[in-house]
């Protein structure tokens, strides 16, 4: 079930100022180097998580629909979700057909959010076997670098500042510095709960 990034966050959660200021850094000489941690920490925070940061869009291909009763409600791998864009379904040939948007809706008040059929009448079955269904979304808190909770771009600095200070290479065998607790810490709150 592959999730496909279709369009990158405009900005990142944290800018190259905010972590220069946190790092105590005031030369350009690594800017570059911090720049290229801001975009790890925030992919690795998404990661972590299962959250979008900042606004981006993604397709998500899925085999087939839920089984059961429990087919009308598909559950999103990222969140938060601010729109289903399309959702589309493949023939045998790879020809795709579009779904009517009044036929589901988007439910991004649960955790995790969820795509829903309308009343009783089953999703169109997919003539593919293998990603025979694609969900088009838009995720993430906003467009702005604000939009995103203040405990969350702390801990993307955290994970800067960590990766800034411990950047040399490993000698073989050696364990890298671990993560502080203080970025799982920060991060509890809006990971996924796992059943």
């Amino acid at each position: 079930m592959p999730l496909i990034l279709i369009s990158a966050p405009a900005v990142e959660p944290v800018t190259l100022a905010e972590a220069k200021a946190h790092l105590r850094v005031d030369d350009t000489a690594e800017d570059t180097l911090i720049a290229s941690l801001i975009v790890t920490s925030r992919l690795h925070v998404e990661a972590v998580a299962g959250l979008a940061l900042v606004t981006q869009s993604w397709s998500w291909y899925i085999d087939a629909w839920p089984p059961g009763l429990a087919g009308h409600a598909v559950r999103l791998p990222l969140r938060p979700v601010q729109s289903i864009d399309a959702v589309r379904v493949y023939d045998e040939a790879g020809t795709a057909a579009t779904l009517d948007p009044a036929t589901y809706f988007l439910d991004g008040t649960a955790a995790p959010p969820r795509l829903i059929r309308h009343g009783a009448v089953p999703w169109t079955r997919p003539g593919r076997v293998a990603n025979g269904i694609e969900i088009a979304f838009t995720a993430g808190y906003g467009n702005a670098a604000a939009d995103v909770p203040a405990p969350i771009r702390q801990a993307v600095l955290l994970l800067v500042a960590h990766w800034y200070e411990h950047r040399s290479p490993l000698e073989e065998g050696a364990h890298p510095a671990p993560l502080p607790d203080m970025v799982s810490d920060l991060l509890a709150p809006y990971r996924a709960a796992r059943l």
